[in-house]
């Protein structure tokens, strides 16, 4: 099997140096081989400050140390065999993909899909349209001691997600660091979420969502030093608490789920599950603005 060449878009976030490790060098303790990342848009959003003061950093490592080519567009990375689309502001991410549509290869779009439910709808939708294979995760979905507590369809009553929620200025809240805990909720109960209700605290914010067959599903994120990713799930045997294991590269379970998708086509997460888990973020983000009320996912 030749290698397969991928192409990268958005050099404004650690993830792209997280999957080079995983994908360009052989040395690497958590190496995948077949696939190496061949070209890069470095992109950059000039509405969100981390972007602006990163972009540059990271495309020095990636072609430095990673060996990547540089593109000075999109277009310019054309007839590669799939690409990610890495851009740190979501909000980026439907031009983005319009762009990488037109290639015709599986695209995986990193953290979040988008930044609102409408843009998160229209890539699905051009998605189906151009007949693009198309996955999307945090990382938390796949990290050791987070997401394989318990094996898909495992019976789970209630999960919630605990890990750091900054919130920045210039980027849509829950939507930076919030994704991450949504993600864990959702690999342990899948979709069938209804309504949501955001309580803001003290450092702390407490989101709860409500199933449509009673289950409970709730992120606590905390802006007061904790660092720490982890699941505490309710299940008919009692109890389970795990938190991220570290010394394994966080990224590098997704990057390897991420390269058996590029070969196969088929996304390892419902894509029905990933726009609602920017539903769930949606909601959360409208109780939070009016004040804690509960918003249902069918009136947005």
């Amino acid at each position: 099997m030749s290698e397969m060449k991928i192409g990268m878009v958005g050099l404004d976030t650690s993830h792209v140096t997280g999957f080079a490790d995983c994908f360009n060098l052989p040395e690497h303790r958590f190496h995948l081989p077949g696939a190496r990342i061949a070209k890069a848009f470095p992109g950059g959003s000039a509405l969100f400050s981390l972007s602006r003061s990163r972009v540059g950093q990271f495309t020095s490592e990636l072609r430095g140390k990673y060996g990547v080519g540089i593109a000075g567009s999109i277009e310019e990375l054309a007839g590669l065999d799939a690409y990610f689309l890495e851009s740190v502001d979501g909000a980026q991410h439907l031009e983005q993909f319009r762009q990488l549509a037109e290639f015709g290869k599986p695209v995986f779009v990193d953290k979040p899909l988008a930044c609102s439910y409408a843009d998160a709808k229209a890539i699905f939708e051009l998605a189906r349209e151009k007949g693009i294979p198309l996955m999307t995760a945090s990382s938390m979905r796949f990290a050791a001691g987070v997401g394989d507590v318990l094996p898909a369809g495992a019976a789970v009553f209630a999960a919630e997600g605990f890990g750091p929620l900054a919130f920045l200025p210039d980027y849509r809240d829950y939507f930076w660091y919030g994704i991450h805990t949504a993600e864990i909720v959702y690999r342990y109960l899948g979709r069938g979420c209804e309504e949501v209700r955001s309580i803001s605290g003290s450092g702390i914010e407490l989101v709860t969502g409500r199933w449509k067959d009673g289950r409970i599903g709730q992120i606590i994120g905390n802006s007061v030093g904790s660092g720490n990713f982890g699941v505490l799930l309710v299940t008919g045997e009692g109890h389970r608490v795990s938190v991220q294991n570290a010394d394994i590269p966080y990224m590098f379970p997704m990057a390897a789920a991420i390269l058996e998708f590029f070969r196969s086509g088929v996304s390892p997460v419902d894509p029905a599950e990933s726009l609602e888990i920017i539903a769930f973020l949606e909601a959360a983000s409208r109780s939070r603005a009016s004040g804690g009320k509960t918003v249902t996912l069918s009136e947005l």
